[in-house]
This record gives structure tokens, sequence and C-alpha cells, in this order.
């Protein structure tokens, strides 16, 4: 899930719409919204974030020692104008990347992904024997060939694997794949695509790679 963090509403909600259509969930906070939702939060919540995008708003320097507080998923700043001086302040206060805009959400993911490999390794990418797990848009890879997945359980196939340290649950995987605002689906959807999710990598592998406890969660263990 990435969170935009924008007093204007129709910024946010234009960025929400664009993560939306590439099968992303995202929500959108005004700043004071944002503290609220950011100080209350349950662990749960704060660990589907996968990336904070704030725009362009006067007390932006002091929103990444906040958020650092509470969460390590990568921030990236919005820049409305080029101007040398605002991305060094950006930086200065704690801001991993600074974008200008126009710029299409897939940048955004892309830079994101690259801070999370900064900050916990190198690998763009996760391979375990057979299986070669990607985090750039390209579908799994089995024995060299690629496995074709419906995005979300591409999502969550990439999420397991980026928390392969940890075990996760259900409510995590929802979080971050369909947002943690979003009443529209049930968070038992979860089980149905981790079912068939598995039952592709069982066939093409002869083993299972996602480990599933009742109660417990998930965890990804080739």
């Amino acid at each position: 899930m990435y969170v935009v963090v924008d007093p204007r509403a129709e910024v946010a909600a234009g960025f929400t719409s664009m993560f939306s259509r590439e099968g992303l969930s995202a929500v959108g906070f005004d700043s004071g919204e944002f503290q609220e939702w950011l100080t209350t939060a349950a662990e749960r919540d704060l660990s589907a974030v996968q990336g904070f995008l704030l725009g362009d708003f006067a007390d932006r320097p002091n929103y990444p020692n906040l958020i650092r507080s509470h969460s390590r998923a990568p921030i990236i700043a919005l820049s409305d104008v080029r101007s040398l001086e605002q991305t060094l302040e950006l930086f200065t206060a704690g801001i991993d990347d600074v974008v200008r805009k126009p710029i299409h959400v897939k940048e955004i993911v892309a830079r994101s992904d690259a801070v999370w490999r900064r900050m916990n390794g190198p690998k763009q990418e996760v391979e375990s024997d057979r299986l070669k797990i990607f985090f750039d848009g390209r579908d799994p890879e089995v024995d060299g060939e690629p496995l074709a997945l419906p995005r979300r359980e591409r999502h969550i196939l990439e999420y397991l694997a980026k928390n392969r340290m940890r075990r996760v649950t259900k409510s995590q995987i929802f979080n971050a794949i369909y947002g943690v605002f979003n009443d529209d689906v049930d968070e038992t959807v979860v089980e149905g695509h981790i079912s068939k999710l598995r039952k592709k990598l069982r066939l093409r592998l002869g083993f299972e790679v996602i480990d599933a406890k009742r109660y417990l969660g998930y965890q990804f263990v080739a």
C-alpha cells in the first residue's frame, strides 16, 4: 500500500487513482489527517505501507522524522518546480528521493523499490534454487521460464518474498495489496489468491514455497 499526503484533495485523489489503475493499493490524506492516522495506526497497518508520497506543502520537511518514528518505508517527495535549494532541503530533512511532476506511478514504485534495496541489501530479486522473484513488474521465473501470474497474485508473492524473514498475517497481506481503508472487498479474498498461487507454484516446482499456518499467517520459505 502507498500513502499519498497532500492538502490538495484533487492531487491526492489523482495519485491514488493512478496507483489503482496499476493494480496497487493507495490511500490519500491531507497533512492533518495523516498525522492522526500515523500516530494511532496499528503496527499491522503500518507494516503494509510500501512507500510514502509527500506532495508540496509548507511543513513537509518536518514529516520524515515523524514518519521514521513509526515506519521504515521509503519516503518520496513530489516537486512542483525545479529548485535545487528545495531539493537539498528535503534530502537534509530525511526524504529518501525527490521527483518532479509530472511523473508516472510506475517510476514512483521503481524508485521506492530502489530505496528498499539500498536499505535492505543490493539484490534486485529474490532467488531460491529454481525460483526467481523480481520487484520490477516482471513475472517470477521457474527454471528460467516465466510463470505468468495475475497482478494480485504476483504482488502477494513479492510481498511475501520481501518479508521472508517473518510470518505475515492475512490482514497484513490484505492491507498491502488492497489498502487499509478498502471496505468494498473482504479480506478473506486473500485466502483464495494464496490458494491459487500456492497451487501454481507447487505444480511447477513440486514443493511448497509458501508455508501457511492457521491463525498465524503465511511465510515465504523457499
